[in-house]
């Protein structure tokens, strides 16, 4: 019964984190109130992806040294800490990037490293499969978040006073569920031989297969999800579908982890390769999009399935080859793949659109780049079988 209740206490904790894809969410009234642009508002949230993941470096070491109650509890602390210095910006780009990319980043990355490191050791014959639910609620947390924000929107809050709402009331959930967050009582720790340094990995091509599908896959889902509402709007499709297809992806991100991991359980890392290519044919089938409102639909959730897959396949990869009891210490330097894709990413996407006034250029980027991602994880693969 209690690994229940941690894995119920991880799913909050990563509802409230996932709001963070929910950001483009914001980008209208950024624009319109405060005259951010584009490329400002896409710095801001690459701001947030690369924080999320450096701080994971360190998230990665205390969870191990200190446990997953301390680690989460500091999350919240610094997630709610985050929104509230944002509501009091009034659209200064620098503030927004300290308060939304800076403090609340690091949040993300304390929250987030808890539970993924926990529920595998509390599920150890379905790695694949409760890695992947434990992170459904991150994947799915911006359905939550975007539906909210768009009402507050509607009933006439101040985009300040949403930030504000934020920060209470979510830092608040992560606080609370950090407090049922525990190791087994009968789990082994880690004995020194089985640790691994940085100068290993780096020599190891299943390390590198890893690190080349996680940034090629979240390279395309980011630029998607941080300019997806805008990208809605460009084409004429409305406010009410745009922020739709926000929900859908993050519907696609949670659904995604879930199939993704009980999928590795059964075929193992052939998923890695079949996973990205679902993003090239999915991010690529957008140039296709027209104004038709169900193609924007299905395919912000397709793009999300297929993004999902990258926080449960390389997590599971990392916890089958070098052992769940150090998951939270290999994981993080795999993950800043995911900080660089979040810096190259979303700015890349919106410095297009600004220089060219449409998205198709970063849409065809982000495909050729995850169709080569693709081939590289498919050639490593058969260079070690053993991967």
């Amino acid at each position: 019964m209690k690994r229940y209740v941690v894995l119920s206490a991880a799913l909050f904790i990563q509802v409230c984190l996932g709001g963070l894809y929910a950001w483009s969410e914001f980008i209208p009234k950024l624009k319109l109130e405060y005259s951010i642009s584009t490329t400002q508002t896409q710095i801001i949230f690459g701001t947030t992806i690369a924080m999320f993941t450096i701080a994971m470096l360190l998230a990665g070491r205390l969870q191990d040294k200190k446990g997953p109650m301390f680690v989460a509890f500091i999350g919240g602390i610094l997630f709610g800490a985050g929104y509230l210095i944002s509501a009091f910006s009034n659209g200064n780009f620098y503030i927004l990037i300290l308060g939304v990319g800076i403090v609340s980043g690091t949040g993300i990355a304390f929250g987030y490293v808890a539970p993924l490191a926990t529920c595998v050791k509390w599920f150890p014959n379905h790695k694949g499969l409760v890695t992947g639910i434990s992170v459904a609620g991150f994947g799915g947390g911006a359905i939550l978040l975007a539906e909210l924000v768009e009402f507050c929107f509607v009933m006439g809050l101040h985009i300040n006073d949403v930030f504000l709402w934020i920060g209470v009331v979510y830092g608040t959930v992560i606080i609370a569920s950090s407090l049922f967050l525990s190791i087994p009582p009968d789990y082994i720790l880690p004995v020194k031989k089985n640790l691994i340094n940085l100068h290993t990995l780096t020599r190891d091509r299943k390390f590198w297969r890893m690190v080349l599908g996680m940034f090629a896959g979240t390279f395309a889902g980011l630029l998607v999800i941080g300019n997806l509402k805008p990208l809605g709007l460009s084409v004429g499709l409305s406010s009410t579908v745009a922020t739709a297809g926000i929900s859908l992806f993050a519907l696609g991100n949670a659904a995604g982890r879930i199939f993704w991991g009980n999928f590795y359980d059964k075929i193992g890392n052939t998923t890695v390769p079949l996973s990205l290519l679902w993003i090239t044919l999915s991010v690529g089938a957008l140039l296709f999009l027209g104004e038709n409102n169900i193609i924007f639909l299905l395919l912000s959730l397709f793009i999300g399935m297929g993004f999902g897959s990258c926080f449960v396949l390389y997590a599971t990869s990392a916890s089958h080859i070098y052992g769940a009891n150090i998951l939270g210490s290999v994981y993080p330097w795999i993950f800043l793949a995911y900080g660089f894709s979040g810096i190259m990413g979303p700015i890349t996407g919106g410095w297009l659109f600004d220089s060219t006034g449409a998205y198709a250029p970063a849409i065809i980027l982000a495909t050729c780049l995850t169709a080569i991602g693709a081939l590289g994880c498919h050639l490593l693969q058969k260079k070690n079988q053993t991967c």
